[in-house]
């Protein structure tokens, strides 16, 4: 069971990491863009900053944190039962 918890988790976080490193390249263009003054969505990144990406960086923190709680048990676990 906990060996299925600990996958979801890794399996989500791992579709998170892509999302967060999306989000990190569309603003690293979008600053760009707007050095050069060509518009590539900065404006649109920063409204999305607060509802969208923040959480998205924080529920990765916490799901490492919580991966590697699970993980830590699960070892501690498979000691106790020898």
């Amino acid at each position: 069971m906990i060996a299925k918890i600990s996958n979801l988790i890794n399996n989500l976080l791992t579709a998170n990491v892509f999302f967060v490193l999306f989000s990190f390249v569309w603003f690293i263009i979008a600053i760009v863009g707007k050095y050069t003054h060509i518009p590539l969505g900065l404006l649109v990144w920063q409204s999305l900053w607060e509802p969208l990406f923040l959480p998205a960086i924080s529920v990765l923190m916490g799901g490492a944190i919580l991966s590697g709680t699970v993980s830590y048990i699960s070892k501690s676990l498979d000691r106790s039962s020898f």
